[in-house]
């Protein structure tokens, strides 16, 4: 069977389209109990999918979580704006990045602004993120097809056919990967940066008498 490389792609630009984000406003402005929260964020991340069954947030997650720092902890059982901000922070890092890592990113988001009391709302911090990476949308568009052309142009000893087809899908996929580990690898190195900033702020602290 050949393979449509450029029906894929076709698909692929059109699923960028579609992409957009869980706005500040559609934030319930009450505490949610548990059970709606992840109500919340399976309705409305309900787009992310991949398949019908994944879950995007289930009780276990949540206390998971909390246990490992990521998140701060409900008050009387329940979950503010703030800690549904957190949760949407969560689910897309967690896809690249270890709950160590996510830990550290977000540290100074929970110690600053999480309560309030920081020179701008979390919501603010929130909104003006997802302008920029909406913004991004067209430009990744171009380089995506960028990246189809070259590999579509792969493999020219290989005679047409469906072997020459996989072939192109291959190394279109393989650069697109390839993409993604050298940007993994460097949000790793910044974070390790952080990191070995903060101890060296930590060991450069005069104890008190």
């Amino acid at each position: 069977m050949t393979i449509d490389t450029n029906d894929i792609l076709n698909s692929i630009l059109g699923s960028l389209s579609r992409v957009d984000y869980i706005r500040p406003g559609e934030i319930p402005n009450i505490d949610l109990y548990m059970d709606q929260v992840t109500t919340f964020m399976d309705k409305e991340l309900s787009s992310t999918r991949r398949y019908a069954d994944d879950k995007i947030l289930t009780k276990t997650m949540i206390n998971n979580y909390a246990k490992n720092n990521l998140l701060p902890p409900p008050v009387k059982k329940k979950y503010s704006r703030e800690h549904v901000l957190f949760l949407i922070f969560i689910y897309y890092f967690k896809n690249i990045l270890s709950i160590k890592d996510i830990e550290t990113v977000l540290k100074p988001l929970r110690d600053k602004y999480f309560s309030g009391e920081g020179s701008i709302e979390l919501a603010e911090i929130y909104e003006e993120i997802c302008r920029m990476e909406k913004a991004r949308v067209e430009p990744l568009k171009e380089e995506i097809r960028s990246t189809y052309e070259s590999a579509v142009s792969s493999f020219e000893n290989v005679p047409d056919g469906e072997d020459r087809e996989e072939l192109k899908m291959f190394a279109f996929i393989c650069s697109l990967s390839f993409d993604v580990y050298l940007k993994k690898a460097i949000i790793e190195k910044m974070i390790d940066e952080f990191t070995a900033q903060e101890k060296a702020k930590g060991s450069n602290r005069k104890p008190k008498d």
